[in-house]
């Protein structure tokens, strides 16, 4: 096992703090909002979007984060402009994603073999993550674009979250929830192209849904869930980074998503003890 006050002591490391955290509360707070929202789908669709969006630039020739943004914000504010949501939708939406996965395997296939002499690394760490591969001019980037991301989710939340509690309301009340869904939907798109280099389009999903999803069965208070579900994500981006080093046969997006999902069945059993011991207190005064 690796010694751990020295692993910060690796660039490689410092670079894998910054982009996992800047990413992690990202996810976080634009998380809380697709759970309560019901879009979680939109999480995983966007995943296959952005992978899809990768391979087609690289197979054009151009870089392969313009495509993973372009594709994935694009695709977002679509889905929000059309009013597309869970449920009724579902069967459209998921065999659309999932051809729009199988060209991204079509971009891949004509990539390796007319653009690159490679083995498909590319394609690799655009499915599964490379955190360790971050480098400090990526890792700075990915900070400010997680910043100003975080401040425009910042400014449209008050309105976002009256449109979400109540939709009907907020439309009669002047609410352009229609524009506010394409918004959000276009700052989830940059939130799972950001962390797709880093866990990967395959498991982005988890990132998303897992600590928000966590947070709201501890806390029925919105702004409270909101900031907690961001720290559970850090919490799991951290704790995944240290869990990979210390392990090196594990890899970070899995002991990152595996965290993610502890913490969720924690936040889950504790809802339930909870619950069920407020029943059991209440229970005789009923009777």
């Amino acid at each position: 096992m690796s010694s751990l006050p020295g692993m910060f002591s690796h660039p490689f490391i410092a670079h894998a703090f910054l982009a996992g955290t800047a990413v992690a509360v990202l996810c976080g707070l634009a998380g809380y909002f697709l759970v309560q929202r019901g879009e979680v789908f939109a999480g995983d669709a966007l995943g296959h979007v952005a992978y899809t969006g990768a391979m087609a630039a690289l197979a054009a020739g151009m870089n392969l984060r313009l495509g993973l943004f372009v594709a994935a914000i694009v695709a977002g504010a679509a889905l929000g402009l059309g009013g597309i949501r869970g449920g009724t939708d579902d069967v459209a939406i998921g065999s659309f994603f999932s051809w729009t996965l199988g060209l991204g395997v079509l971009f891949l296939t004509y990539y390796t073999t007319h653009r690159s002499t490679g083995n498909g690394a590319a394609n690799a760490n655009i499915l599964f993550g490379s955190i360790f591969g971050i480098n400090a001019a990526a890792a700075s980037i990915a900070a400010v674009i997680a910043a100003v991301t975080i401040g425009v989710l910042l400014v449209i939340s008050r309105p976002l979250l009256f449109a979400t509690i109540d939709p009907a309301v907020a439309r009669a009340t002047g609410v352009p929830a229609r524009v506010l869904g394409a918004v959000f939907l276009a700052i989830v798109g940059t939130t799972v192209a950001e962390a797709t280099p880093l866990v990967g389009s395959v498991v982005v999903l988890g990132l998303l849904a897992a600590p928000a999803a966590a947070a709201a069965r501890l806390t029925d208070r919105p702004w409270t869930a909101f900031w907690l579900s961001a720290a559970l994500s850090t919490l799991a981006v951290w704790a995944g980074i240290v869990l990979s080093y210390e392990i090196p046969a594990a890899p970070a997006s899995f002991t990152i998503i595996a965290v993610a999902a502890s913490g969720y069945l924690a936040a889950f059993l504790f809802d339930r003890f909870r619950r069920h011991r407020e029943h059991a207190t209440t229970a005789p005064s009923l009777t």
